[in-house]
């Protein structure tokens, strides 16, 4: 192409030229491909890069619709200059999925506006410009469709365009900010533009977020080790789990136990007479995923059972573990969803070298894939139909991607308050890929992060990092599968430091039964798994043991009831630390009215003391300003002044200090 030719071509342009430019709209999840989550009562910060050529004003809004509206609602948005970034908040005050974009237009009115009111100030001659106003005035009058209104601003267009009045009296009409509301109104923007993409933001009920929860076999819940428990037996046990201040009570499956290949104790290959099961291998004679195990009562006895819970305000979470033992009707009614060997055999769980001959997995990709879909769907609306709002979803990581994000999609198009938890101990990035897909919260690494740098710097990645829109940590101290070396090798104190940091860090957090009698003998030296398991025999419980710590975890719950500052996960910082051993960390309450600062040892072996440093100015508190710090644990309260302070820590008595600042 010659020079000459090329001179003669139009040139190319992505837009025309008075286009605006939105970009960078946040928050934003993978371009909008999933939603980014809030809490109901949450505001929602949205932020824009914005801005176009020339030097014109331009506005901008937020566009967005709650769930069940077909109507949009605005927001506005205000910039800083400098950065040409906008920002703006709307109120989630509905569960749901609520939609949101951002949209940007040259505000012709505001740059008319600000010219004139330059000109004057420079004393220049500004007749033209009152009547480039007036006739912007004019069209919005003649769109205006309120009466008073059109009235309004056929009057101001008048005056605007009077000359027998002085360029003053005019011109105090241009500047007044009665017409610069009417036009902000009524003056529809001819270059509107909106980004190019629509997010989603998911609000959820407040126990997504925050919540004690407390896990609990109903089998065990009996005085006689040789007695199954039933749920009568539980729902007698819910008071002193109330009276410990939680307000979840997660339960392992209560279905019928397969028989064939039945575990026994201690996860022996051969079961016992009298030997419950693993309730993990669901499904017999009696029925599937929507029965109850006869030796736990009938449907109308769980109904009882929540109804009691309600009572108690405790609410009832219940397994969702997609697997079947060999005695599920499954087997004989659709054994075209699970996997068939090439001799003929049903494929058993394993994870080498273990096997889990009780357990056969579901294949989800089969050739009947929509009707095993619906079946685990109304599996959910089953037991949703009978009062259970939280699922705690066995290993997710082992089943489709595609199968969850459905059927959360599924249930929360009926059911928006209804709430998953993740039991997803895998790979980091599926762990996060299962938040994005829907999952409310998830259990975490927090279990094996025992060190004080090592919580801290798990800790921050979690609530300061990408991940914080959209991945809510629940941290539970153990489960029936995890005992860690901690705890086994460090005693009393051990649980005492473990329950205080779950409790303080993490707005979820939550126990397995026995946790609080300080259970900790392994199966053996190294295993993680406990002797004489829960999960395969009746485990009756002498509550009052000696060394139990159920003061502990009743002060800890009411300290969190009472604090709202340990209602949130994102709002943890951590500050300096003399000792290597002392974690110190300050959580504040979203309007700063409940500061709280936190100290715990993360040795349960010796002594520790030191200076810690409190963030003064985060507080509003002087570099030299005394301030009273009350510890909520014991009621002590202590003189404090300005940044270096002292702490002592000793495992045997006080492993930890939750501080409550006052001014007084």
């Amino acid at each position: 192409m010659n020079r000459e030719r090329a001179s003669k071509q139009r040139p190319r342009s992505a837009r025309p030229s008075h286009a605006i430019v939105l970009e960078c709209v946040s928050p934003d999840l993978d371009a909008g491909r999933f939603a980014v989550k809030r809490v109901v009562g949450d505001r929602l910060i949205v932020g824009a890069d914005v801005f176009k050529d020339g030097h014109d004003l331009i506005a901008a809004r937020i566009r967005y619709r709650a769930p069940g509206e077909n109507e949009w609602r605005y927001a506005p948005m205000t910039h800083d200059p400098t950065i040409d970034r906008w920002g703006g908040s709307l109120l989630l005050d509905t569960i749901g999925a609520w939609r949101y974009t951002v949209e940007a237009w040259t505000d012709v009115f505001g740059t008319k506006r600000s010219g004139l009111g330059k000109k004057i100030g420079a004393d220049q001659v500004v007749a033209l410009e009152l009547l480039e106003i007036a006739q912007l005035v004019d069209v919005a009058a003649r769109r205006s469709r309120f009466g008073e209104v059109r009235t309004a601003l056929k009057t101001a267009a008048a005056t605007l365009a009077n000359d027998a009045l002085s360029s003053a009296e005019r011109a105090s009409v241009a500047l007044s900010p009665q017409l610069e509301a009417l036009m902000a109104a009524n003056l529809l923007p001819t270059d509107l533009t909106a980004y190019t993409r629509e997010h989603t933001v998911w609000v959820d009920r407040e126990r997504a977020v925050y919540g004690a929860w407390y896990e609990l076999f109903p089998r065990s819940q009996t005085d006689d080790p040789a007695r199954h428990g039933t749920f009568a037996d539980a729902s007698r046990a819910l008071p002193r789990v109330a009276e410990l201040g939680f307000d979840v009570v997660y339960l392992p499956p209560i279905h019928p136990v397969g028989t064939t290949n039945r575990k026994g104790r201690n996860n022996a290959l051969v079961a016992g007479s009298s030997d419950p099961g693993s309730p993990w291998a669901i499904g017999n004679e009696h029925g599937g995923h929507d029965a109850v195990d006869p030796r736990l009562g009938t449907i109308d006895d769980f109904d009882a059972f929540v109804a009691a819970a309600a009572t108690l305000r405790l609410e009832i979470a219940l397994d969702y573990a997609l697997q079947c033992s060999p005695d599920h009707p499954w087997l004989t009614q659709h054994p075209e969803w699970f996997f068939v060997r090439p001799d003929g055999t049903i494929k058993y769980a394993e994870n080498p070298p273990k096997k889990y001959q009780d357990i056969y997995p579901l294949n989800f990709w089969c050739d009947d894939r929509e009707g095993l879909w619906n079946a685990c769907r109304d599996i959910l609306t089953f037991w949703i139909e009978h009062g259970v709002r939280t699922f705690r979803v066995d290993n997710p990581h082992t089943k489709p991607f595609a199968f969850w994000e459905w059927v959360i999609d599924e249930v929360h198009r009926e059911h928006a308050d209804v709430v998953f938890l993740a039991e997803a101990f895998t790979r980091p990035k599926v762990m996060k890929h299962l938040g994005k897909l829907g999952f409310s919260q998830s259990y975490t690494y927090f279990t094996w992060r025992n060190s004080a740098h090592e919580l801290r710097d798990y800790v921050e990645e979690l609530a300061h990092g990408g991940a914080r829109e959209y991945f809510r940590a629940n941290f539970f101290a153990n489960t029936p599968d995890i005992l860690h070396e901690y705890l086994a090798h460090g005693g009393r104190p051990a649980f005492r430091i473990r329950l205080l940091l779950a409790a303080t860090l993490g707005a979820s957090y939550g126990i397995y039964s026995g946790y609080e009698l300080c259970e900790n003998v392994p199966l053996k030296p190294g295993s993680e798994e406990y002797l004489h398991s829960e999960k395969y025999e009746l485990k009756p419980r002498d509550w009052n043991a000696p060394g139990n710590i159920q003061w502990d975890v009743a002060i800890i719950n009411r300290i969190r009831r009472e604090n709202r500052a340990l209602h949130h996960f994102t709002n943890v910082s951590f500050h300096d630390s003399g000792d290597p051993n002392i974690l110190f960390y300050k959580k504040s309450a979203p309007d700063a009215d409940n500061q709280l600062l936190i100290a715990v040892t993360a040795d349960p072996h010796a002594t520790h003391e030191t200076m810690v440093t409190v963030p003064v100015d985060s507080l509003g508190l002087g570099r030299e300003q005394s301030y009273v710090v009350q510890d909520l644990l014991t009621g002590a309260s202590y003189q404090w002044r300005g940044a270096q302070n002292y702490v002592r820590l000793d495992p045997g008595h006080q492993v930890g200090h939750i501080f409550r600042i006052s001014r007084g």
